[in-house]
């Protein structure tokens, strides 16, 4: 895992990187959609909700900003946070 903080014109972008197993290519227009589960393996009763991703995304939509990610299957992932730079 690695953090990284970009100064951009009028944003801070913090880019999050991780060589875990990464998310296959047709879940990646859901995963920031509350209650969506990657692992389809765990049941209805697995006690996880699939709410992680929407949580983070709500909050950095908030503050206005926005957050992107690109992932390849069995390398891993990058997550960019955008955030606007207080004046």
């Amino acid at each position: 895992l690695s953090i990284r903080l970009v100064p951009e014109k009028d944003n801070i972008a913090v880019i999050i990187t991780d060589t875990g197993g990464g998310i296959e290519k047709e879940d990646l227009p859901n995963i920031f959609e509350r209650f969506y589960k990657v692992d389809k393996s765990h049941s209805v009763s697995s006690k996880r909700f699939g709410l992680g991703l929407a949580i983070v995304k709500w909050i950095i939509s908030s503050h206005n900003g926005s957050i992107n990610v690109e992932s390849e299957l069995g390398k891993g992932s990058i997550f960019t946070v955008s955030l606007p730079i207080l004046k």
